[in-house]
């Protein structure tokens, strides 16, 4: 079997229940431990994806030869545009350069906002921004937020900033609420090259973008609170994601009926719209789906079992939408291998 939808779909819908993921992963960690423990969560996620994509992006994003302060601020503009967030750039000067991100937040989406606790703003403040300056080997060049959501202002806002002196580490850092940041002009702001970033590219990039967040939300929930709490979070958020995003992402795939076979191609469109491989086979045991490689996590091992386990639930949770008489089992998986796994649906008994 076999699916005809056109890869773009395909890749919206993966981006869709990877960003609900993530949004939905910060409210679960503030509902079922605390805001601290989200806060927290939030620094590592970001400060992991800082040291990832942080430098490696500069050439790709045209930044080359900048001011630090400008080349900072162009990089949030552009690569956040990429991922589909919508962000304002204000150029002051060479040693100051604004950014702006606009409503409505890709990070708190919809309602989520309003359950979101100021330290997950602090989280990835401290996580990336304050982080800059280190990573481009510039002591004088620090983050200074000027707005934030949760403090009731007119959103997140705020300038890098190159001062005249080296900054201690709790400079890198600063807060000045009140300051407002200057007009966007659009006119005045940076372009990626579209030679360089034809459709494609960025539809794929879209996907990346969301995909990221939720693998090294993974990884640090682990690392924080250990396997069996990260199972249980990241798995009661997976299951929610799964159970409130089937019938959008299954419209959009154009799922049809609540057999077996319809599930199966449900799971062969996620699979592929995450560029791994899916196969489809028809047993006198139930359906058959198998995945070969897992891109979610290439390259990130080796893992304790609760991350599959927490990813699993995904397929759970949608799955409960789709036929709630139907069971799917896991037959075959490799974590971190190109076998990637296999999985049976099949009427209950």
């Amino acid at each position: 079997m076999t699916c005809s939808i056109e890869n773009p779909t395909k890749y919206k819908a993966v981006a869709d229940i990877y960003h609900a993921f993530f949004t939905g992963l910060l409210l679960s960690v503030t509902l079922r431990k605390d805001r601290y423990a989200a806060g927290d969560l939030c620094f590592h996620v970001f400060r992991r994806q800082h040291h990832e994509k942080f430098l490696s992006s500069f050439e790709k994003l045209g930044l080359s030869g900048l001011p630090d302060a400008v080349a900072c601020a162009q990089y949030h503009y552009l690569s956040n545009g990429v991922g589909g967030v919508p962000v304002e750039y204000m150029y002051e000067n060479d040693q100051k350069a604004w950014v702006h991100f606009c409503h409505p937040r890709w990070m708190y989406e919809g309602a989520a906002i309003c359950g979101m606790p100021l330290e997950v703003s602090h989280g990835f403040l401290k996580g990336w921004y304050g982080q800059n300056g280190v990573s481009l080997e510039n002591p004088r060049l620090g983050f200074v937020c000027t707005s934030q959501d949760m403090d009731g202002q007119y959103g997140m806002a705020g300038y890098f900033k190159e001062y005249s002196h080296d900054l201690a580490p709790e400079e890198r850092l600063q807060f000045s609420p009140g300051e407002m940041a200057p007009p966007f002009n659009a006119a005045e702001a940076p372009v990626l090259d579209a030679t360089n970033w034809p459709d494609e590219r960025l539809q794929k990039a879209n996907r990346n973008y969301a995909m990221e967040y939720a693998k090294n939300a993974l990884i640090e929930l682990t690392a924080l609170f250990g396997p069996a709490e990260a199972s249980y979070l990241g798995g009661i958020t997976f299951q929610l994601i799964g159970k409130q995003y089937y019938r959008q992402t299954a419209d959009a795939l154009a799922i049809n009926g609540e057999s077996p076979e319809a599930f199966a191609e449900f799971m062969s469109n996620i699979i592929e719209g995450h560029d791994d491989h899916a196969t489809i086979a028809i047993a006198k045991d139930g359906i058959h789906v198998k995945q070969s490689g897992w891109r979610l996590m290439r390259g990130t091992g080796p893992h304790p079992t609760s991350i599959f386990e927490s990813w699993n639930q995904l397929w759970q949770g949608a799955l409960s939408v789709h036929n709630r008489y139907l069971v799917l089992e896991v037959l075959q998986r490799q974590d971190y291998g190109d076998e990637g796994f296999e999985w049976r649906i099949r009427s209950r008994k």
